[in-house]
């Protein structure tokens, strides 16, 4: 008895391990070559319990040790309820991948079929409930790595899949290292350590197929605009007119400075989300305000914007703004549960007395793309909108090529979550973004990091945090579409379809075994298993 149990502690301690080591791949930290171990890891784990809801136990373990301190941000100013129930919510979907891995791992080509239970339950947390939360995807922890540039070739999804097949087949060699046939053990480690090798190097090969950086059909010079707050928190909101004016002055800088000969003259301006939180559309003070800004840098300013409808809902906007006023705009249309809305808001308010201070935004319904006329009097450039929370999905940008974006922008407030990881985490899945769609990319933060990505995933420049700061880069429009875009969701649907089909003749086979073994059993007069 004391031997079985020193052996379940030893697989807790290895769960616990393999969720720390898939935190340590994410931001802050660049060790995105831990990934793949983590899920070796948590698949040795998994594959040794005795029983499904072993598997389950074990995966949701790895899953509150990954997610525990990789979200922490989402309780900084609200308490730790919300971090609480947001880890665990994302843990169980570990404890799913566990228990499919534990199911399907006496499959010829187990390390194959693991890998798919998890993209399936990576489809599944990024999908359920309330429309999902993709963070802590694994392809989010790679930006700095070798298997960033299978994103050009199949999107998020597919880099997850990647690191996550890496990670099984890591698992398979070590077993193998195990084996004492001899003969039959050097090939099966020769072949393994092979498909190891041939994964991430695949990605590496694949870099030369991204477009270089300064290659396109035209250039424009575009500027971002990150103005700070008063202070941060859940309060910097009742400092609205003290935000837009840090950034109508951080704006008016740059004209100057544009005037002066120090700076390029921008053909587009991105201010960050929120960074009018006075409704420009109702308040006559702020329009006349970003009105002069625009005419002073003599560009359109993409204004991140919070407007008030006739029904007392909020909408949660970038509107491009020119000396003429207001033109197009992109209504955020992946709204927040829990911080722009709140669902079952009288239920939740019995947690927390912050649930009433969570917004009333409703979400658009536009096509992500806004266009904005160049200083120069060029053709109007397409620009994708994904602000703050959803660049997180696949669906926002893939959107926006659809409509014909030729760069991209992420306007984000990061105000809200202190001084945290959130902001790198975040910078991170731009990254991936920009490698997936082939495009350059902007993102205007608030408080920072502001930053400038090129088209192969590159920060090409960054602004520190909580400091007032304006970049400005000369970045290639592109109309060419990348595999990734070309076919959209259809490879994790694939994938989970395949996955999926997996999983039941794995449970069939099961049942038929169990049967078959309680018929045994009858014969010889034992007692049938559980």
């Amino acid at each position: 008895m004391l031997g079985v149990t020193w052996r379940v502690w030893g697989r807790i301690g290895a769960a616990v391990v393999a969720g720390l080591l898939l935190y340590a791949s994410f931001p802050p930290s660049t060790c995105w070559y831990l990934a793949p171990i983590g899920i070796a890891a948590l698949t040795l784990v998994v594959r040794d319990a005795t029983r499904l809801r072993g598997g389950f136990g074990y995966g949701l373990l790895a899953g509150l040790a990954f997610f525990l301190p990789l979200l922490p941000w989402t309780g900084i100013y609200v308490g730790p309820v919300p971090w609480l129930a947001l880890s665990a919510a994302c843990a169980i979907y570990v404890g799913l991948f566990g228990l499919l891995a534990r199911l399907v791992s006496a499959l010829p080509g187990w390390p194959l079929w693991v890998a798919t239970m998890w993209t399936l339950t990576e489809w599944g947390r990024s999908s359920f409930p309330f429309g999902g939360f993709p963070w802590g995807r694994l392809a989010f922890g790679q930006a700095d790595g070798w298997y960033l540039p299978l994103a050009w070739l199949g999107g998020a999804p597919v880099v997850s899949f990647a690191v996550a097949l890496t990670g099984t087949v890591l698992a398979a060699l070590a077993l193998r290292l195990r084996r004492r046939d001899v003969p039959r053990r050097a090939l099966g480690i020769i072949t393994l350590a092979t498909v190891v090798a041939i994964i991430p190097v695949t990605g590496v090969i694949l870099r030369t197929a991204l477009p270089a950086p300064d290659d396109g059909d035209r250039s424009i010079t575009v500027a971002a605009i990150q103005g700070s707050v008063p202070r941060l928190g859940l309060d910097f909101n009742a400092q609205r007119r003290a935000v837009l004016d840090n950034h109508i002055r951080r704006t008016e800088e740059l004209a100057r400075a544009v005037a002066a000969g120090t700076a390029a003259q921008p053909d587009v301006v991105i201010w960050p989300e929120n960074s009018s939180d006075i409704d420009p559309l109702r308040n006559a003070d702020a329009y006349a305000e970003i009105t002069a800004a625009a005419r002073a840098v003599r560009a359109p300013i993409l204004v991140g914007a919070v407007l008030v409808n006739d029904d007392r809902t909020t909408t949660n906007s970038v509107i491009v703004w020119d000396a003429d006023g207001p033109g197009e705009r992109h209504d955020k249309k992946i709204v927040q549960p829990f911080g722009e809305y709140l669902p079952y808001r009288g239920f939740f308010r019995h947690f927390s007395s912050y649930a009433d201070r969570a917004g009333h935004f409703v979400p658009g319904h536009g096509d992500g793309v806004v266009h904005a006329r160049p200083s120069d009097g060029g053709p109007a450039v397409a620009i994708g909108v994904a602000t703050c929370y959803e660049v997180a999905f696949d669906r926002a940008f893939e959107d926006s090529l659809r409509a014909g974006a030729q760069v991209l922008t992420v306007p984000t407030n990061n105000a809200t979550f202190g001084d945290s990881d959130m902001t790198y985490q975040q910078l991170a899945m731009s990254r991936v973004r920009a490698v997936e769609h082939g495009r350059a990319l902007v993102v205007a933060a608030t408080t920072g990091v502001s930053a400038i990505v090129t088209a192969d995933g590159v920060v090409r420049q960054q602004t520190a945090k909580f400091v007032p700061a304006a970049l400005a880069a000369k970045l290639p429009l592109r109309t060419e579409s990348t595999p990734a875009t070309a076919m959209g969701p259809l490879p994790e649907r694939v994938v989970c379809v395949l996955a999926a089909a997996v999983a039941v003749v794995a449970a069939l086979r099961r049942r038929t075994a169990h049967a078959t073994r309680r018929r045994e059993q009858d014969v010889v007069g034992a007692p049938a298993l559980d």
